[in-house]
């Protein structure tokens, strides 16, 4: 935990207050409660998961189409934590699939359904069959399983959202802003809330995780030096989700407070950060092609090479925000979490109209890039999205 807080720039974690401040009722509530966590084999969901197991709930079930790191998950779990008196059990399933139903038709009694799953990749936005999966898992699997809690009778359902959710310039951040307005329907028959995050560090597949595999694998350091993130820990992205889900109002949405302890820090900072702490000195290169051929002596000297350059592809935001100035705060709930406070808003005709839409075009078995970006831009007006022509993939 210290090597993770000093690379993000820190020395504290953000939660501890609120959390220690509610500890007593979180182990009360947790222990007398059922949990279903949704894409939990995930960074996110792991972390979830593990805050749930250890105030020892009476029966939780995780679910994760990642056989892999759910096993990994397992093996975490019981080497940290052992073992509870409680029902847990793991189902390596896609949420949605005709499995998935029969589970939740077998059993599906939970007070607490938490989903943590998502495609939350820009570079996912890049081709039109991609995009509609995004679709797919952010928004039509959330109400899927919002739907299937409030047939079971669940008490609450959290799903996570993103900072990028709030003036979305990218499709995944407007996936999540028209998740939240399905959530606002539903929210009339049950219980909801989520949380809004920065960016989570090292979690699997961003670009810090990818520090880990490029020193593994002996392949230069690549990084964004004109971009600035908020960063997470994933045991503090795990208490904000745990904290939102027991004690969000309907229709909350959590967020950290900016503070000192969260302040922004550029990825390549980051990377410099973690190459000195691993005692390599970074090398700044010029080229893709410098960088690769350097490769093959530098690390034995001591140095390692790192491309560093500025951001121009699809969808990156220049800056981040928890809230916009027509959203309602509650600042003074928590010390360190924030809390927007939504009304039932949302337009009716215009979700029936999406859910029509989507599946017609999917009935045709043919769509263009072109018609989700428009069909976006009626969902959200002012959607200022960014199109570069260039896409992550392109890059090293």
């Amino acid at each position: 935990m210290t090597s993770t807080l000093s690379l993000i720039g820190r020395d504290k974690e953000l939660f501890s207050f609120d959390v220690g401040h509610n500890e007593v009722e979180l182990k009360n509530k947790v222990s007398l409660s059922s949990f279903l966590v949704l894409g939990a084999a995930g960074s996110i969901g792991q972390a979830v998961t593990k805050e749930i197991f250890k105030r020892n709930p009476n029966k939780l079930h995780i679910v994760d189409i990642s056989e892999n790191n759910m096993v990994e998950l397992v093996r975490d779990i019981r080497s940290s934590y052992g073992y509870i008196k409680g029902d847990f059990q793991t189902f390596a399933l896609d949420i949605g699939s005709i499995e998935y139903e029969a589970f939740i038709k077998a059993d599906g009694q939970y007070d607490y359904v938490l989903n943590l799953s998502a495609l939350k990749h820009v570079r996912s936005e890049k081709d039109p069959f991609t995009l509609m999966r995004m679709i797919d898992v952010n928004i039509f699997n959330t109400d899927k399983t919002l739907q299937q809690a409030i047939a079971n009778g669940a008490k609450k359902y959290f799903c996570v959202s993103t900072d990028k959710a709030a003036n979305p310039v990218n499709m995944m951040g407007a996936s999540k802003r028209i998740m939240e307005m399905f959530l606002m329907r539903r929210s009339l028959d049950i219980s909801i809330s989520t949380a809004r995050f920065a960016n989570v560090a090292f979690s699997d597949g961003s670009l810090l995780h990818g520090f880990n595999q490029r020193i593994q694998k002996r392949q230069p350091i690549v990084a964004p030096q004109d971009i600035k993130r908020y960063f997470l820990t994933p045991k503090e992205s795990g208490q904000l989700c745990l904290m939102s889900c027991i004690f969000g109002e309907n229709r909350d949405i959590f967020f950290p407070k900016l503070s000192e302890q969260l302040h922004l820090i550029s990825f390549a900072d980051i990377a410099i950060k973690y190459l000195e702490q691993l005692g390599y000195e970074p090398y700044c290169c010029s080229s893709e092609d410098e960088a690769r051929e350097l490769m093959a002596t530098f690390p034995d000297e001591g140095k390692w090479p790192c491309l560093f350059t500025d951001s121009d592809t699809t969808g990156e935001k220049d800056f981040e925000e928890f809230y916009t100035d027509n959203e309602t705060l509650d600042m003074d709930r928590f010390m360190s979490l924030g809390v927007i406070e939504n009304k039932a808003n949302f337009n009716d005709d215009l979700l029936h109209d999406f859910e029509k839409t989507i599946s017609e075009l999917k009935g045709k078995r043919g769509w263009s890039k072109e018609q989700l970006v428009k069909l976006f831009f009626k969902m959200i007006p002012g959607f200022a999205h960014k199109e570069t022509g260039k896409y992550l993939d392109g890059k090293m």
